[in-house]
Formats: C-alpha cells, structure tokens, sequence
C-alpha cells in the first residue's frame, strides 16, 4: 500500500509502512528471478512462528506485538527474525535469540541481565504458534503446548530496530533492548486492547491457552533476568559512565 508523505519537505510516498516508492517492474523481475535461483538455506530452516508482544527496557508502558520466526541452531540456541506482522509486506524489526537455563548460568551477571524469561508469556497464553489454516485446531493444540513445554524455561535476548510504536517510517536511531511481561501487574489496558485485538485477528483465546497449560511447571526464574524501567535504567546508565 502506498501513501503520500505529508511532510511538505518531502515528496517520497509512504509503501508499506516505510519511506520508499513502489518496488519498479524491474525490480519485481529481479526479485522473482532470484526467489527462484538462490540458496535461502539460512531461512528455510525457520521452523516456527511464535507471536507475543515485547516491551522497552527502559519504559515497560510502551509495548509491540512481535511475530517471532524462529530457527534452532542446537538444542540450547534459537535465533529468531521478528517482524510486525505476518504479512508479505512485514517490516523486520528485530532479532532475539534464545538460550537453556544451562547456558543463561554461565553468564557474567552484567549480561544476564539483558536476558527475559517467558513464563508468564506462556503461561498467561499471550505467547502463542498461530494455527496454519490447513491445520485443525486440536492437533495444532497438541504441537502447540509441546513448544510452550520448551519455551517456558528459556532465556531471550532482544533488540529492536525499528520503534514501530512511534509509527516511525524507517529504522531510526539506535537498537533498543525489548523485555518480556512478567505477570499482570505489568499488563496496562493499551497492552490488554493490543491483546485482545491479536486474540480476534488469530481467532485464539488466551483464556483457554492459559487453561491448556495449567499442567506446564512454573520454573524458577533467575533473579538476574528481566531487568526493566528503573532497574535498567541505573544499570544502562552505569554502562555508558563506565
């Protein structure tokens, strides 16, 4: 979809969310001759779309919805690309990567502390595996709290490029460090309206999620993780000083 800029100091449109004119013929050409041609071994091996929402480390209140794709790289590391939406049209936004309890551990305590843990993402049924439309939903539920059985007792660490939040139309200044939600003293009414509009478009409810996985065991979280608001922020501060 393209619109025009409203900034009168520019006449670049506005395509899909982001400053840029339409992809030509050309290069609709070129893309589709390579999409055929090349080796995409790195993206292929993408085995999962998680969806949940991120928040700023440095201001819980400001939240994302994350379309998480995600590959393993071994038992104990997961990379995943993460765009704003499923769409063709989906602007990256961000990278995390995922690690064991094993190895989060043998972290130095200043790196821990850019880790997020995904209990209560899992558990509250905010982090969910979209169910493929060929797929019916009982099985996808059976593939579904597999996952979440892994899922729940790992660490992540996330940035993100693009302030999608701020309607920012390119990647502008520097990598911000996202976190998880931890429970529902940290759920504002923005983030539950962004919830239940993700549950409506997915056609999910995370109540029943939330139900389907009262068997899942509540690790115990390291005290380094989830580090966010005021806590950060000190810590933020020490690094740059230091």
């Amino acid at each position: 979809m393209t619109t025009r800029n409203t900034d009168t100091k520019s006449e670049t449109p506005t395509t899909n969310k982001a400053v840029g004119e339409e992809l030509s013929a050309k290069s609709q050409i070129l893309e589709t001759g390579a999409s055929v041609t090349q080796n995409f071994a790195p993206i292929k091996s993408i085995c999962a779309h998680l969806n949940a929402f991120h928040c700023y480390a440095t201001d819980a209140s400001r939240c994302v919805e994350a379309n998480h794709y995600c590959s393993h790289l071994n038992e104990d590391v997961r990379q995943c690309l993460i765009y704003d939406s499923p769409e063709k049209n989906a602007r990256l936004i961000g990278v995390e990567y995922m690690i064991s309890p094993k190895l989060y551990a043998t972290l130095p305590e200043e790196e821990r502390r850019l880790w997020h843990s995904h209990v209560y993402e899992v558990k509250s049924g905010m982090l969910i595996m979209p169910t493929p439309a060929v797929m019916p939903s009982a099985v996808w539920d059976i593939a579904e709290q597999k996952e979440m059985e892994e899922v729940v007792g790992i660490y992540g660490k996330t940035f993100h490029f693009w302030q999608v939040d701020r309607e920012d139309k390119l990647p502008l200044g520097m990598p911000q460090l996202m976190m998880s939600f931890n429970g529902e003293f940290d759920v504002t009414p923005e983030l539950r309206k962004m919830w239940a509009d993700r549950d409506e478009r997915f056609n999910v409810e995370s109540a029943d999620k939330a139900k389907q996985r009262e068997y899942i065991k509540e690790p115990d979280i390291h005290p380094d993780a989830d580090q966010k608001n005021k806590k950060y922020s000190e810590y933020a501060q020490l690094e740059i000083s230091s």
